[in-house]
């Protein structure tokens, strides 16, 4: 980049490089006009390299953006550089509106930077991520352990009552089964105690007292395994429902981790729980965002603080010229459409006067020839004589 400012004699013979061109270009300065202005060559540059700046930032932070949403690392490049282009559109459309007239105008200033700042501050967010990629990954899993612990009580919380109801039908005849066979062990206790001496009549042996126990023992235990025997599909069937339960629960639990992953939305909520928890990266999270949304507001900040030069004062001047002549030749082009209507309208007139002098004779002898027809002829009307003069010979007025 030539920086150097040339003398007089030499001006003319300035051949700007390939890459200063396309900074012009980047700053929207036409090339035509800038290179002969000696100080404004090297201010475009410095906005141009702004721009330039931007673009690629744009470009990274997208293209990173997209590999978090996508698996093909190509086809996240691709939309990275389409829609770092659209960022570059943007930006040479936001300076090229900054001209010396509304420099100092503050609602297009403050359009400018509204606009500016929404897009710096969604391009901050994925290069934000990529900084703290590895902090966000430990957050990741914490709060995925979080999210399932929740989807755990929430589970819970669903088949809360079914389960209660169960373990109620369970308990009740848990209690019907233990109260009975409570009954049996006391009566076959009663029925030990009494053949060994230690309890009842005191008479060791198998005596009446002791053979009516031992029955009324073995009639106890066989209700106790009739009632048994009846009640345990009804605890099968619950066993089963509760099991059936269980595994619904862990199936939903199974699907539900398989949608634990690490994508944008995720890493974003992670990086806010990481600020919010973490007081020491608080305050990099918001210096980062000021650089990072600065960079998207330099070429604004370039064009806005850049003084005006002999180029603004070129391009107003070229500017108001160029309308001056398309001013001037459309008032030209009236001009000549105006003769020529008028010598066409003058021609026309002519001809159609030569048109209708050289006619009048050959219809006048046409006429006589129709009316020497009709009288030879009995059959044809005067009206209809008249009829066919009006097709073939009158002429028709013009719409």
């Amino acid at each position: 980049m030539d920086t150097n400012a040339q003398p007089l004699s030499q001006r003319d013979n300035y051949s700007p490089s390939e890459f200063t061109q396309f900074l012009w270009w980047l700053s929207t300065a036409e090339k035509e006009l800038i290179k002969d202005c000696t100080v404004d060559r090297n201010r475009y540059a410095i906005t141009g390299m702004a721009v330039l700046g931007t673009w690629l930032f744009a470009t990274l932070a997208w293209s990173y953006f997209f590999s978090t949403v996508v698996d093909n690392r190509i086809i996240a490049v691709l939309l990275g550089i389409f829609m770092g282009l659209i960022i570059l559109g943007i930006d040479r459309a936001l300076i090229k509106g900054i001209t010396a007239t509304n420099k100092r105008k503050v609602a297009p200033i403050l359009f400018r930077l509204v606009l500016a700042l929404t897009i710096g501050t969604f391009m901050a967010q994925p290069a934000l991520l990529y900084l703290f990629n590895k902090e966000i990954h430990v957050q990741i899993s914490l709060d995925n352990e979080q999210r399932k612990m929740a989807k755990q009580h929430e589970l819970d919380s669903l088949y809360n009552n079914d389960v209660a109801q169960l373990n109620q039908q369970k308990n009740i005849i848990q209690q019907q089964l233990n109260l009975k066979y409570n009954e049996v062990m006391a009566s076959r206790n009663a029925f030990i105690a009494e053949t060994d001496g230690t309890g009842g009549s005191g008479r060791i042996g198998l005596k009446d007292i002791a053979k009516a126990k031992q029955n009324e023992y073995e009639k106890l235990d066989e209700n106790y395994n009739q009632l048994n025997i009846s009640l345990q599909p009804k605890l099968s069937n619950i066993d089963s429902a509760l099991n059936g339960i269980n595994q619904s629960k862990q199936k939903e639990m199974q699907s539900f981790n398989t949608l634990m992953n690490d994508g944008f939305l995720t890493r974003i909520q992670a990086l806010h729980n990481l600020v919010k928890n973490n007081s020491a990266a608080q305050f990099r999270y918001y210096l980062l965002i000021i650089i990072l949304v600065l960079i998207e507001l330099m070429p604004v900040i370039a064009k806005s603080l850049l003084p005006d030069g002999t180029y603004d004062e070129k391009v107003r001047l070229r500017e108001m010229m160029e309308k001056q002549i398309a001013e001037k030749n459309i008032q030209h082009e009236g001009k000549l459409k105006e003769l020529y209507n008028k010598l066409a309208h003058e021609q026309d007139s002519e001809f159609i006067s030569e048109f209708f002098d050289e006619a009048r004779n050959e219809r006048k002898q046409k006429m006589r020839e129709r009316l020497q027809q009709w009288k030879e002829s009995d059959n044809k009307s005067f009206d209809t004589l008249w009829e066919s003069l009006k097709r073939d010979v009158l002429t028709r007025q013009e719409n």
